[in-house]
């Protein structure tokens, strides 16, 4: 028989609408999983996100809702995203969030493997932390 442990179900569209109007850092998340292999977030972006990396894991970014620009790898490869799409990059790619168009904007991310909190690495140290970029929302 399974252990409950080995199966979930979440409803990410109601963790979204649970975030708070404004946060002090730039997003606060809920993990959904925590796995050694994988974790699963939904998180939501408060303000323009600077150049940064994680030298940990593999990022897969579902947008759930919101719209802005995002690049990755540098920032000539930007572009617009809506609800629906996909974005992906491995570790070590260098990302930003310059423009927030359309607010709440919420993403369900998959880090592959799981993404300790920790692991942000601004390009410019003088953007901010790890503690300064991302909190914790408890689900």
């Amino acid at each position: 028989m399974a252990d409950k442990r080995d199966y979930q179900r979440f409803k990410p569209h109601e963790i979204a609408r649970s975030f708070p109007d404004t946060a002090e850092t730039l997003l606060l998340d809920t993990y959904l999983t925590d796995e050694a292999a994988a974790s699963a977030r939904v998180f939501r972006v408060y303000r323009e996100t600077p150049p940064h990396y994680h030298a940990g894991c593999d990022e897969y970014l579902y947008v759930l809702s919101g719209r802005g620009t995002f690049w990755m790898g540098e920032a000539s490869n930007g572009g617009e995203f809506a609800p629906g799409e996909l974005l992906f990059f491995k570790r070590g790619t260098v990302h930003a969030f310059p423009k927030i168009l359309e607010q709440p904007v919420v993403f369900l991310s998959f880090d592959t493997p799981r993404r300790d909190p920790k692991d942000v690495i601004f390009v410019n140290p003088a953007d901010g932390t790890p503690e300064t970029f991302i909190r914790r929302k408890e689900k």
